[in-house]
């Protein structure tokens, strides 16, 4: 049992000597991606846990493959370089989260038809746009997703986004508040609630786009709501559970390439199994001080 403890010691001390190697640059850009990409999460998170829409989420998540399988074959085979995947992925996925505004909104009846089609058929046509671009390209990296593969575009983008986020939940900040815990009290206060929950939507959207890259679209959805869950176990306010899950997202990216990176393993994959285990771990904590406490 030492032996071991000391190897994922020494594994780690390898990995934090890694990271100031100068011929690795990308475990740098994937370790500030993911702590700038948290801030992110764990906003947008918390409004998608206290929503409760994450099916939604999951839906547009999935529509991303069509976009990004539409940025490879306009880029390679119709010869418009500058139209990158991420584009296609941002288009798709606005795209996805307007429509599916409008059937919440209109059509409540045939909103899980509409979750439906759009999940398996925006995942289809990604596949078949993938499939006549000439080249390899592995689905594998945007199913399952590569931290390692982060540019430093991709930081840059990231914060960006954080920026837009940071900005947009600060102006609508009670608006917000009032669309997640009581809509028909805010749509009778003389709140444009349709409009107010495509922003929703649509940030969700940009933010599932950033979160691709980190884990995968398979993943997606567990590391936008795992922490933004936990930290509802334990915050006692909203602002607190948006600064406690960002803070708990970090530590799960900076953990999970830690220890992918010594063992060799998907990091994406390892990130997402650290935080379904500090989740339940969380529940059963949760549970027993509910129960002591009554």
């Amino acid at each position: 049992m030492i032996t071991a403890a000391a190897q994922r010691g020494t594994n780690m001390i390898e990995f934090l000597a890694a990271l100031s190697d100068p011929d690795l640059p990308f475990l740098r850009y994937a370790l500030f991606t993911g702590l700038f990409a948290s801030i992110a999460f764990g906003i947008i998170g918390t409004f998608v846990v206290v929503r409760r829409i994450s099916y939604i989420a999951g839906a547009i998540s999935h529509c991303v493959l069509g976009g990004i399988g539409a940025g490879l074959y306009l880029q390679n085979v119709v010869g418009i370089s500058w139209f990158t995947p991420v584009y296609g992925a941002v288009i798709v996925a606005l795209l996805a989260a307007f429509i599916l505004a409008e059937v919440s909104m209109h059509a409540k009846e045939r909103e899980d038809s509409i979750i439906g089609a759009l999940w398996a058929g925006g995942m289809a046509i990604g596949l078949l746009f993938i499939a006549r671009t000439p080249g390899y390209f592995d689905p594998m990296s945007f199913l399952f997703g590569n931290i390692l593969l982060i540019t430093r575009n991709d930081l840059f983008f990231v914060i960006a986004l954080d920026i837009f986020i940071i900005v947009v939940v600060a102006v609508f900040y009670n608006k917000f508040l009032a669309l997640c815990f009581d809509e028909e009290h805010a749509r009778l206060r003389g709140i444009r609630t349709h409009w107010l929950y495509l922003l929703l939507l649509c940030l969700t959207a940009l933010t599932i786009v950033l979160l691709v890259r980190i884990v995968g679209i398979i993943m997606v959805i567990a590391l936008l709501t795992l922490p933004a869950a936990i930290a509802g176990n334990f915050a006692h306010s909203i602002r607190q559970m948006m600064l406690v899950a960002t803070m708990i997202c970090a530590v799960f990216i900076v953990t999970g390439l830690g220890v992918s990176y010594s063992l060799d393993l998907p990091s994406g994959s390892v990130i997402i199994c650290i935080a379904t285990a500090v989740y339940l771990l969380s529940l059963c904590t949760f549970k027993k001080r509910r129960i002591r406490s009554s």
